[in-house]
């Protein structure tokens, strides 16, 4: 197993792509430590990895406020005795809207959940990482920081902003044994993000959003979107030391549609 003895954090766990990863860390032998915002759908999570014979533990926050950050961390360390991963998944998309129609305040919301929220998590893991010589940052961002698309502008800059803070922690920490990796997924129509941006891209372009999506599909070199599990498959790679020589990058898992 790839993740036999490691703890991780998932934040964004309850659903979508944050619970696909962390299904697939208790698989390879994580013990995963599941929170979001919503307490069923992270509760649920962990019946399913208990069920499976896994290890898991849960609590409900919001990562964009320091003290549920705080509570986050010291949860998972009282239940597991320690951090060596830490994935920053969770994450809203925003106003779509152009950008003169997009107030200040729906800008900070975007920033502080998707922003700041990694921020406050990883300053709060990385002593515990640099003391034991070892650990896994990885940042979940998006097609949307790399390609010109309309219509998200707080999601964009944030996302963009996340790569940008992935680099600086990777240099931080790249010569006491902590890596930090972006991960950048294309479209995924399974998870509730995709299919609410997909419904108010199609409603402001007044088109249907299946001719929507076959669009988007042409744009990508497989000619189709991704699933969550391909996105799992990638953090436990840069999770595990299977990826050892590997930091300060954002690996494109979109199908073939960002080259940089």
């Amino acid at each position: 197993m790839l993740l036999q003895d490691r703890v991780g954090i998932v934040t964004g766990g309850g659903r979508g792509i944050g619970r696909a990863i962390a299904l697939r860390f208790a698989a390879e032998g994580a013990r995963v430590f599941v929170t979001a915002r919503t307490n069923s759908e992270v509760e649920a999570v962990v019946g399913e990895i208990q069920a499976a014979g896994g290890q898991a533990a849960f609590i409900a926050g919001d990562v964009s406020a320091p003290a549920d950050c705080r509570k986050i961390v010291d949860a998972a360390r009282k239940a597991f005795g320690a951090i060596h991963i830490l994935v920053n998944n969770a994450g809203i998309y925003g106003p779509v809207q152009p950008i003169e129609e997009i107030s200040p305040e729906e800008w900070d919301e975007v920033m502080t959940v998707n922003l700041r929220g990694p921020f406050l998590l990883a300053r709060l893991v990385l002593p515990e990482m640099y003391k034991q010589g070892s650990g896994s940052i990885i940042n979940v961002v998006s097609i949307a920081a790399k390609a010109a698309l309309a219509m998200n502008g707080p999601y964009a800059a944030s996302k963009a902003g996340l790569i940008g803070l992935t680099r600086t922690l990777a240099a931080e920490g790249g010569r006491k044994g902590v890596r930090v990796n972006a991960i950048s997924p294309g479209p995924v129509p399974e998870t509730k993000m995709s299919q609410e941006l997909g419904k108010a891209l199609a409603k402001h372009f007044q088109v249907d959003p299946a001719a929507l999506l076959e669009s988007l599909n042409k744009g990508i070199l497989q000619g189709r979107p991704q699933r969550a599990d391909e996105i799992a498959a990638a953090a436990v790679f840069l999770a595990s030391d299977e990826s050892s020589a590997i930091t300060g990058q954002a690996l494109n898992v979109d199908g073939g549609m960002a080259f940089f």
